[in-house]
């Protein structure tokens, strides 16, 4: 019996140590000890932490002003007056995108500027008088295109050389008035050149070569009515329809003085020998990363050896043995211009002309990025469709493209949007020629607000009432990204741009990144600047 008290005592002695007085109250001598894991001490501080961290958010630094990006997490945001240095971390919003748990997450580049970059710090007395354009060229143009009224800088700085004689290669965003700053150049030489009848075929005097039968369509459209005014023929050569649309297109009469052609059809026009280019005195590329890209490299590089291109300006005065001036006009270029270049004309003949902006996100455009899963898109697309129907219906909205990778996607998507009731029209080059004809022109017509495509749009085709862009899927390259995005926010364009990009893929998330580092920056697009600043090109 005494050896249990002692046993009980010790008992009480060490409960003493590990338990408060408090417990010892209420628990009789018959209850189980309590077993203490964690000191009470470092428990009360760790419930105080969680409870702090509950209850006080975390801060979020805001700042005044405008922001350039603004992210579905505010601490994020960048304030359009900050400019991170090269070398700066920067904070991205799309970090952590590769993981499928972040998706519904979200930003954007905001638009920091309203006028378009063409048109910024353009004096609005210069006019195209200035630039040596002729009277009679002036006239054509007024009556042509009442609204153009003043140069863009691009144009400022491309037409005065090509009068010249100078070789040109211009590298200039998209939407900054590129087509008339070749065109005004090419028809006022053709009006000081008389035209020689030596051929027994059709020998155009003035050829512009493009990538599409969309862009033909196009510019034609714009250099017919200039050439009407001056008594110059333009005529359209497209590919798609065989030998015998070729023929009955080279037979009409007058024969043409410009020539708008695309690659393949001018190539079968030159193999069977239905046309000639002994005449030739103006070759313009128009959209030339992509002529110089590998699916047209061989025809284009056929029809350079049969182009008598000048070696200098010099060459360029003799009427009765014409040379050709060259111009390439793009908005992105591809390694290894000079190279193909040196092949036809000396690289110290050759002016390159670029803008402040080329291979940069544009100020005036407001660009989205939504991370999406692959089943959330087409739910997405329909949300957005249908708001923008609504804001169209009452005159409040301009149209809507909607790009996709590939030709089956955007057969797929029509599908879908016809059981939604969406009318829309749809552009893919997988198509029959006799249906892309006049796709693009109903739509710039407004008889339809949406368009699905494929990049066949992407690439100089003017879209100035186009509001909103949105690429369905990701372009694939840098590229493509910022055609996609110039359809937006043109010279002339009555209605603000913006950009919605679904991102899905891990290939997109990449892009992404490279993207808003270079917006959050304010530099240019990686991987794009060295391809016009090669040495054969030289700045004069």
């Amino acid at each position: 019996m005494a050896l249990a008290w002692r046993v009980r005592l010790l008992s009480l002695k060490r409960l003493l140590l590990v338990a408060p007085a408090r417990d010892l109250a209420v628990r009789g001598p018959d209850e189980p000890l309590p077993v203490v894991r964690i000191p009470q001490a470092l428990q009360r501080r760790q419930e105080q932490r969680q409870k702090g961290r509950r209850s006080a958010p975390r801060p979020v630094l805001v700042r005044p002003g405008p922001l350039l990006v603004s992210a579905r997490r505010q601490e994020l945001n960048q304030p359009a007056r900050l400019t991170l240095g090269r070398w700066e971390c920067a904070p991205l919003a799309s970090r952590g995108w590769r993981n499928r748990r972040a998706s519904g997450d979200h930003f954007a580049i905001e638009r920091v500027q309203h006028e378009v970059p063409a048109l910024r710090n353009v004096s609005s007395e210069r006019g195209f008088a200035e630039l040596g354009l002729e009277p009679q060229m002036l006239h054509a143009l007024q009556e042509a295109a009442p609204k153009v009224i003043r140069p863009t800088t691009v144009q400022l700085s491309t037409i005065p050389p090509l009068l010249r004689g100078r070789h040109i290669l211009c590298a200039a965003e998209t939407g900054s008035g590129k087509t008339l700053s070749y065109l005004l150049p090419l028809l006022q030489r053709l009006l000081a050149r008389p035209s020689l009848d030596s051929c027994r075929v059709p020998a155009p005097r003035g050829l512009v070569l493009v990538p599409s039968r969309e862009l033909a369509e196009q510019v034609r459209a714009v250099a017919r009515p200039l050439g009407s005014s001056l008594g110059l023929q333009v005529r359209e050569l497209g590919g798609g329809h065989g030998m015998n649309r070729i023929r009955l297109q080279l037979s009409r009469q007058p024969p043409a003085d410009v020539l708008v052609a695309t690659p393949g059809a001018l190539w079968k026009a030159l193999k069977r020998q239905l046309l000639s280019l002994e005449q030739l005195s103006f070759l313009v590329l128009d959209e030339a990363d992509t002529l110089l890209d590998e699916s047209f490299l061989e025809l284009v590089d056929y029809i350079l050896e049969k182009s008598n291109i000048a070696e200098s300006p010099a060459d360029l005065k003799d009427p009765f043995h014409p040379k050709a001036q060259l111009v390439l006009v793009g908005a992105t270029f591809p390694e290894g211009v000079g190279q193909l270049l040196s092949k036809v004309t000396k690289p110290d003949s050759l002016t390159t002309i670029t803008s402040s902006k080329l291979h940069c996100i544009m100020p005036h455009v407001r660009q989205t990025f939504m991370r999406l899963k692959g089943t959330e898109k087409v739910t997405e697309l329909v949300q957005i469709l249908k708001q923008h129907d609504k804001a169209y219906k009452t005159g409040q909205s301009g149209t809507v493209l909607v790009f996709c990778n590939s030709s089956s996607t955007v057969n797929w998507l029509g599908y879908i949007l016809d059981d939604h009731k969406i009318q829309h029209l749809r552009l893919q080059g997988q198509m029959p020629a006799s249906m892309r004809a006049g796709i693009f022109q109903c739509f710039q017509k407004g008889s339809q607000d949406i368009l699905l495509c494929t990049d066949i749009a992407s690439r100089g085709l003017d879209s100035t009432r186009v509001e909103l862009v949105v690429n369905y899927d990701f372009p694939l390259t840098m590229q493509d990204y910022i055609h996609r995005a110039g359809r937006v926010g043109r010279v002339g364009s009555e209605v603000p741009g913006t950009v919605i990009s679904f991102v899905t893929h891990p290939w997109d998330v990449s892009l992404v990144q490279k993207i808003e580092l270079a917006a959050r920056r304010k530099r240019s697009l990686p991987g794009l600047q060295s391809s016009v600043r090669e040495p054969l090109l030289q700045q004069t």
